[in-house]
């Protein structure tokens, strides 16, 4: 049952195809298992649950420094290597050029923001907050790596505004 508020859409813009026509492991990575789906906004929801995992993750593993921005930039090898792929495939299925829905590329950007943050709540926030305002600004040339085919501009676009805001965490960093 979703939470309250948030919604789930199965019908309009951002339609799945049916369950026939999908390549399964490409709509679950694609989606971030289903994450995706979730209204309104799933480019944040995304984003949430990366923070969520990254922090999680990296609290658990009582890791921080050098080895937790190593582990995350391989988090984003990871997921970059699938979500291209995977995005394209789903890109097709659904026939759009970059469905809303796909959502793997903002866990891949919000990663490389992560990856200069110290491992504690406020940083994991400041990540989230900035991945969001780069993503949805789009300076130059994350705008323009939108229009790279298939999952290439769909994933590139993110990592791009993940790099700006990376840069902003490290000059954050210096003071706090």
């Amino acid at each position: 049952m979703p939470l309250p508020g948030v919604r789930v859409r199965v019908s309009g813009e951002d339609a799945e195809p049916p369950p026939a026509t999908r390549t399964r492991w490409a709509w679950a990575a694609a989606t971030f298992f289903g994450t995706g789906l979730l209204r309104p906004g799933p480019g944040t929801w995304g984003s949430l649950a990366a923070t969520v995992i990254w922090y999680g993750a990296l609290s658990a593993a009582q890791v921080s420094g050098n080895t937790a921005a190593t582990l995350t930039l391989l988090g984003v090898a990871v997921v970059t290597a699938l979500g291209i792929p995977a995005g394209t495939i789903v890109a097709r299925e659904s026939r759009r050029d970059d469905p809303g829905f796909v959502v793997i590329d903002e866990v891949a950007g919000q990663w490389v923001v992560l990856a200069a943050a110290s491992v504690d709540v406020g940083h994991a926030l400041l990540g989230l907050a900035l991945f969001r305002l780069f993503d949805i600004w789009k300076p130059w040339p994350a705008r323009q790596m939108e229009r790279l085919p298939g999952g290439t501009g769909i994933v590139l676009d993110d990592l791009a505004a993940g790099v700006y805001g990376l840069l902003v965490m490290v000059l954050v960093r210096v003071w706090w």
